[in-house]
Formats: C-alpha cells, sequence, structure tokens
C-alpha cells in the first residue's frame, strides 16, 4: 500500500490591508478590494491571525519606532496562536470570530449556531473573558 504525502505550507503567508489591523487579531478578506481587514463577529471567511501590527499605505499611522507597512503576514491553519477571548471558554471547546478579531465560544449569544468555526481552544484550564489564551486554528 502506498504511503500518504501530505502537502504542508510552512510559515506564514503577507497580505496587503485595506484598514488598520493589529498584531493578533483574526482577518478576514474584504470582498471587495482583495485585500484584508479584522475580523468581525461571526465571519465565515478568516484567514488567519495577523502576526503584527500594518496600516493601508498613505494612512500616517505610525509607532514610535516607523512607519507601519501596509502589508502582514497571517499565521493560518493548523497553526497554534494566542487569541484574545470575549468569553470564558473552556480547554476543548470550538470558537468562532466575535468583534475585533477576537474569538467566542460556540453556543454563546454572538455564535450560536457554529457554523463558523475558526479554531479549538487548547489553553489547559481554559481562558477567562478578555483573557488571551491558546487557539489552534481550523
Amino acid at each position: 500500500m502506498a504511503g500518504v504525502k501530505p502537502y504542508i505550507q510552512l510559515g506564514p503567508r503577507t497580505y496587503t490591508v485595506n484598514s488598520a489591523v493589529t498584531g493578533g487579531q483574526l482577518v478576514m478578506p474584504d470582498g471587495t478590494t482583495g485585500k484584508i481587514k479584522t475580523a468581525t463577529a461571526g465571519a465565515t471567511t478568516v484567514l488567519g491571525q495577523a502576526s503584527d501590527d500594518a496600516a493601508p499605505a498613505g494612512s500616517g499611522t505610525s509607532t514610535d519606532y516607523s512607519t507601519l507597512r501596509p502589508e502582514v503576514a497571517v499565521h493560518e491553519a493548523p497553526a497554534t496562536v494566542w487569541l484574545t477571548y470575549v468569553a470564558d471558554c473552556a480547554f476543548g471547546l470550538k470558537v468562532v470570530a466575535a468583534a475585533s478579531g477576537q474569538v467566542t465560544p460556540v453556543g454563546t449569544a454572538a455564535a450560536s449556531d457554529g457554523t463558523a468555526v475558526v479554531g479549538i481552544c487548547t489553553e489547559p484550564g481554559g481562558v477567562l473573558a478578555g483573557a488571551k489564551g491558546r487557539t489552534k486554528l481550523v
């Protein structure tokens, strides 16, 4: 019997942003520009987690060190990343996108049906609302 050789993509992909993105937020495509933006609650097109801050070219947004770049690296599934939770979440529960690129467990008011699952809480002991925790992107 022949073995199966999986395709494994190493490292994040780089995308151009349509609006300001903060590192650590989930991002999604902006359907009209071909660029990305911060994921919205219940988004079904989440690409992954932005690794750094970014802002559109010419926006004038800057940090103490330099002007923000208009591109950002995005960590995609099956990466395990640190995400901010808007509600308490137990270890092993599936999560969906919440407002501002955060996550919330399936079954909360913002995620009632679970059709837009973006990951699984892999933080032993779970995560409290407002805290960051490990999440395996799916």
